[in-house]
């Protein structure tokens, strides 16, 4: 059992290693991610104001831009796979569990990577400040972790359909429907508030998700990725 855990976890690093090599040859979906981003934020920016919208909007809006922004690139990683043919090698050889969570890895540091450079960005240009620090940081982790999660088992389901784009945002969208609403309602609580406890249950309906989310991935990504 102990090697077997140790090939699982051997596998998933390889295969993160190996996207982001590949990403960074391409920059394929650094580029969709973070280009979509900005004009998203800019076009918003210019649309309602700095100063016009309420802090409840703003952190609605700072979700949306998130998740569509994921939406228009976490699903190459694999289509990617398909287009090029290599899928029937991965299966060869790395378990679907370990293929799983290298893209799964992969994802959620694309997500960290669009993060770190967006929501400063959004902080500055919208005029966005939150009072409890810690709550912000702990729901933008908790959601992005909930978000690369169903992200990546929705790309893998639809990498073989032909409509690829269109599918994986229509899927995705009811998929993380509760992250989108638990980020917003505990981005609007650290807004106004700095206590953990105030942010409490939507800090807890964001780990159930991702923990139940990860879990029914590895349990069901063996049929879906040898269908």
């Amino acid at each position: 059992m102990e090697i077997f855990r140790l090939k699982l976890l051997h596998d998933a690093w390889l295969i993160f290693q190996k996207d982001i090599r590949q990403e960074f040859k391409t920059r394929y979906s650094l580029n969709a991610i973070f280009l979509f981003a900005l004009v998203t934020l800019v076009a918003v920016s210019f649309s309602i104001g700095t100063f016009t919208a309420s802090a409840d909007i703003k952190s609605a809006l700072l979700w949306i831009i998130i998740f569509f922004s994921a939406m228009s690139g976490l699903s190459h990683i694999f289509v990617r796979e398909e287009e090029k043919h290599t899928a029937d090698t991965l299966k060869l050889v790395a378990q679907p569990t370990g293929i799983f969570l290298g893209k799964f890895l992969f994802n959620l540091f694309l997500l960290f990577v669009l993060e770190l450079i967006i929501v400063p960005l959004y902080f500055a240009v919208m005029n966005f400040e939150v009072s409890g620090v810690a709550v912000f940081i702990s729901v933008l982790l908790l959601g992005s972790l909930g978000l690369s999660a169903g992200a990546t088992m929705t790309a893998a389901i639809i990498s073989k359909a032909s409509a690829k784009g269109a599918l994986f945002a229509v899927l995705s969208f009811p998929i993380l429907l509760p992250v989108i609403v638990a980020g917003i309602n505990g981005t609007k609580i650290a807004v106004k508030q700095v206590a953990f406890a105030e942010a409490g249950s939507e800090l807890q309906m964001l780990f159930a998700y991702s923990v139940v989310v990860i879990t029914a991935a590895i349990l069901l990504f063996d049929f879906v990725w040898n269908e």
